[in-house]
C-alpha cells in the first residue's frame, strides 16, 4: 500500500510540474504581436526593397520599363518568404 502511495505521489507531483511549466512558457498576448509583427517585418522589407531596387534600375534603362520592378518584386517575395520559413523553424 505504501508503494502505491509513493507512485501516486510521484505521478501528482509530476503532473503539477508539467502544469507550472505549462504555465510559464504561455505566450503572453504582447509576445504573440511582437512575433507577428515580426514575421510581418521578415516579409515586408524583402518586397520593398526589391520594388524600389527594380524601379531604380528600370529608370537607368531607356525607355519606360518594369522589367526589373516586377523580378525584384518576385525576388523579394521569394526571400521574404525563406526568411519567415526559416524564422519559424529555428523558433520551433
Amino acid at each position: 500500500m505504501n508503494t502505491a502511495h509513493q507512485r501516486l505521489k510521484k505521478q501528482v507531483e509530476r503532473q503539477a510540474k508539467r502544469m507550472r511549466n505549462a504555465e510559464q512558457q504561455r505566450s503572453t498576448l504582447v509576445g504573440q504581436a511582437v512575433y507577428l509583427g515580426m514575421l510581418g517585418l521578415l516579409f515586408v522589407l524583402p518586397v520593398i526593397g526589391g520594388v524600389y531596387l527594380g524601379y531604380w534600375l528600370d529608370s537607368r534603362a531607356a525607355g519606360y520599363s518594369v522589367v526589373w520592378t516586377v523580378l525584384m518584386l518576385l525576388l523579394g517575395v521569394l526571400v521574404g518568404a525563406i526568411n519567415v520559413y526559416l524564422f519559424i523553424v529555428k523558433r520551433e
